[in-house]
């Protein structure tokens, strides 16, 4: 267009030149000089536009290799920012894994604390009535057991006869007389004792015998169900279906504890599981209530923040 626009205006001079010099009185040479003096302007307008859409096309081209240098950075970004992406996310799943791992080692160590904390219970009692029972035995070893024998010419001579040994009217020790508690279970109860069962559940767990600990929480639950570590050895039958994977037989056992154990310490964390259980069966959307109940209902616990963690990896908020 602005080429046109030149050629016309040049065209136009040209022609007022020559009309002029035609209709003129100037002399000949003169209008040739004139005519001459215009071509070349008009040569030089010409070859000014030229040079102008020569660089023109450069500087587009120049521009289009820049335009193409910085999509390729943008394009090199963003895969670097998807790769970042997923490491992080990678990451943030093996450390969830190992938050898990972690904290079930945590519960093991403190169930064993209050493990023993009983059983030093247990044992300051059993002190205290062995003490007891020594202090009897003491003081009856400390009083005379019976009147001395008389002098007089009556008296029984000290050798032998019926009357020497055990008292005539002591009854005779029975060897069939049924015999104290020995802590030996009878052949239809459980292979061991509550703390035993229980510390060797808690061994076996934490050294990934899954099979044996949990046959010896179910023993714990079907002999001593109603202790204060019931709850607790319930709760370890889920912690087991979890890490073996049986996801669906893990809530159970959590929505157990949560039934059955309402006041247990160990509920808090039974419904954080459970929303991890069905997380894992693909039930997202009660698995988000469920971890969300847990923040709401036990904030700054270790749960609570487990549970927005989780929360956030299944791209919801902890409100």
């Amino acid at each position: 267009m602005r080429t046109r626009w030149i050629l016309f205006f040049g065209s136009a001079m040209f022609a007022g030149a020559l009309g002029g010099a035609l209709l003129g009185p100037a002399p000949a040479g003169a209008v040739a000089r004139e005519i001459i003096e215009l071509q070349s302007d008009v040569n030089q307008l010409i070859q000014g536009q030229q040079t102008m859409q020569t660089a023109i096309t450069q500087n587009a081209a120049i521009e289009k290799t820049l335009i193409n240098q910085a999509l390729d950075a943008v394009n090199k970004l963003d895969a670097g920012m998807s790769a970042v992406q997923k490491n992080t996310q990678d990451f943030s799943a093996a450390s969830g894994a190992r938050l898990d791992t972690m904290g079930t080692q945590v519960q093991g160590l403190a169930d064993n604390v209050s493990d023993l904390q009983a059983r030093v219970g247990k044992l300051d009692q059993k002190l205290t009535d062995i003490q007891n029972t020594l202090q009897n035995v003491d003081s009856k070893l400390a009083s005379p057991g019976s009147a001395p024998p008389p002098s007089g010419p009556g008296a029984m001579s000290p050798g032998p006869g019926p009357m020497s040994g055990p008292s005539a009217g002591a009854p005779p020790m029975s060897s069939n007389a049924p015999a104290g508690p020995s802590g030996a279970p009878s052949a239809a109860g459980p292979s061991a004792s509550a703390d035993v069962l229980y510390s060797n559940g808690l061994r076996d767990i934490n050294g990934k015998h899954y099979e044996l600990a949990n046959q010896e929480f179910q023993d714990y639950l079907r002999y001593y169900g109603s202790t204060d570590l019931a709850s607790n050895a319930q709760f370890y039958l889920g912690e087991i279906a979890f890490m073996q994977g049986d996801y669906q037989h893990a809530l159970d056992a959590y929505n157990k504890v949560i039934d059955d154990y309402p006041k247990s310490f160990k509920t808090v964390s039974a419904r954080m599981r459970k929303g991890y259980c069905l997380a894992e069966l693909g039930q997202k959307a009660a698995a988000i209530r469920e971890l969300r109940a847990v923040v709401r209902l036990y904030p700054g616990t270790d749960e609570a923040k487990r549970s927005a963690a989780k929360l956030r990896e299944l791209g919801a908020t902890a409100g």
